[in-house]
């Protein structure tokens, strides 16, 4: 039986376990106008947006910085997100998804866009059907109670990366470009950036990390990453949205929001630095 259904993995510990406090929760970090948007949604926005780079830390610390990216969306016609992040733990293949099944939180379910698995798993033979690649990840799941919380009824693609590199994410991008194409789809790519360093050290290479991902140069970006050794932990999926997105249509990235976890928790002398960024 391959039909996978997914229970949380960091309820109750990245954000709460149960259904209304979740809500509110997720109500508070909308509201909350020093780090997030200072709104509920729907947004106002008009206009296509290809894609965004959330943060995938506690909700206490990141939750407000990626509500931005959450609210400009939430007024957009689309019916399928695909969802990148990076493999914390290691386990399983290099670039795993799930073919089917249904993934709970205390919001309810969201189920896997099969089609769209199996037009990435015929398109691209270096990904594999890997459930137990995603089962202790939070990359992915963090920003699925967001996502229920704007729209009940989306389905979603899971892709969970142990391999990084700029071959493998400009082919992953070109592939997903491919298949998203002619659908109404979002493409979310998790990543914190730099990680454990001074407050004023972490806002200096993510400032530079961030000026290359809103020009969309992806040559410079991984140039950043080496040179200044930005510990961005899931700079694959960055990657891997910014070359779909490119793929698609989009021409720029914005930046919305950018903190760490010292402006938001008080300790700046070893933070980890948050991001909310769309690509139109």
């Amino acid at each position: 039986m391959s039909y996978f259904e997914r229970k949380p993995a960091v309820s109750g510990l990245f954000y709460p376990a149960h259904f209304e406090e979740l809500q509110n929760d997720i109500k508070s970090l909308f509201l909350n106008s020093r780090f997030g948007p200072g709104a509920l949604p729907p947004s106002k926005k008009g206009g296509r947006i290809y894609g965004i780079v959330v943060p995938h830390a506690g909700y206490s610390y990141s939750g407000a910085i990626a509500a931005n990216a959450f609210y400009q969306i939430s007024s957009l016609n689309f019916d399928t997100v695909v969802i990148i992040g990076p493999n914390h733990y290691g386990i399983g293949c290099n670039i795993a998804t799930v073919k089917d099944g249904a993934w709970k939180t205390p919001l309810g379910s969201i189920r896997v866009d099969a089609e769209l698995a199996d037009k990435l798993l015929e398109n691209y033979e270096k990904v594999e059907s890997d459930p137990l690649a995603h089962s202790r990840d939070h990359c992915i799941e963090v920003q699925i109670p967001f996502l229920q919380y704007i729209n009940t009824s989306l389905t979603f693609l899971p892709i969970i990366l142990n391999k990084q590199d700029k071959n493998t994410t400009a082919e992953l991008g070109k592939v997903l470009g491919q298949i998203i194409n002619d659908r109404n789809v979002m493409l979310i790519g998790s990543s914190d950036l730099t990680h454990y360093e001074p407050n004023e050290q972490a806002y200096a290479k993510d400032g530079e990390l961030i000026s290359s991902i809103t020009s969309m140069d992806i040559q410079n970006f991984y140039s950043v990453l080496e040179n200044s050794r930005v510990s961005a932990c899931g700079y694959g999926a960055i990657a891997t949205v910014m070359f779909a997105s490119k793929a698609i249509g989009a021409t720029r990235g914005k930046l919305l929001r950018y903190a760490t976890s010292g402006d938001v928790a008080g300790d700046l002398s070893s933070v980890v630095g948050y991001s909310s960024i769309l690509f139109e």
